[in-house]
């Protein structure tokens, strides 16, 4: 199948907020992700899934990406953000936190283990990015509500999931040119999309996280994968906590 066209020319609107002394403003409180049960986290998953909201995004300034990295022997992790200016994807500022998350490893659940941690690292931004690529789930989830659709919530900011596998929905097969996509369909609702950010490179499971539209996500997806699979704000975040993992993990 050739899959559906490369989407452009979404974004015109200016943006005009201001970009510096980032202070997230969090209209949900976030002490809901700490001494939770798995039972009682997905009754929270349940109640702010129905809080998400669609709508059209402003043309960005500034776009970032977070990533987590995880001892593989002990409860110590590493949270990451990256800011790059757009369009020009250059990096302008980068922080990190390293922690512990005692969270379990459940699929699904996978923001209640890693929020905590990757709030504290945003926290530390001093630009205010406009868009948040997260590496993981948007609504593509069960409740609705994957760690993007959560961290959203949290910052009131738009965000996009990109994962790199499926978890919930069926798809059609994807054309093999950079920019088809297939619609992500769970139930009878479209969840995401399915989209070729390289060619005949595996598809990455892009969904709406919060404050954006479906059609801005693969937009944006498009226009921040100029050269790699993974969108650069992501990429880069993965390869700052994965070396900071590396460089400060105990043999």
């Amino acid at each position: 199948m050739g899959g559906r066209p490369l989407l452009l020319g979404i974004l015109t609107s200016k943006q005009t907020d201001s970009h510096t002394n980032f202070k997230p403003r969090m209209p949900i409180r976030d002490d809901h992700l700490l001494n939770v049960t798995p039972k009682q986290a997905i009754e929270i998953q349940k109640r702010l899934g129905k809080l998400v909201r669609f709508k059209k995004l402003r043309e960005p300034k500034y776009v970032a990406g977070t990533d987590m990295s995880f001892s593989k022997k002990t409860a110590r992790v590493w949270a990451g953000v990256v800011v790059l200016s757009y369009p020009d994807l250059i990096k302008k500022e980068e922080k990190w936190v390293d922690g512990e998350s005692h969270f379990p490893y459940i699929p699904g659940l996978l923001s209640f283990r890693e929020i905590p941690v990757l709030l504290k690292a945003i926290r530390l931004l001093e630009i205010q990015p406009d868009l948040f690529f997260c590496d993981g789930q948007g609504i593509a989830h069960p409740r609705g509500l994957g760690l993007a659709s959560h961290l959203g919530l949290i910052l009131n900011k738009p965000t996009v999931g990109c994962a790199k596998s499926r978890l919930v929905g069926d798809y059609l097969p994807v054309g093999t040119e950079k920019g088809n996509y297939e619609y992500l369909r769970y139930g009878d609702r479209i969840m995401g999309a399915v989209l070729r950010t390289r060619a005949n490179v595996k598809p990455l499971f892009i969904s709406q996280g919060h404050k954006i539209t479906l059609i801005d996500c693969i937009n944006m997806v498009l226009q921040c994968c100029p050269r790699y699979r993974v969108p650069e704000p992501v990429r880069q975040a993965h390869h700052l906590v994965d070396r900071l993992r590396k460089s400060q993990e105990i043999d």
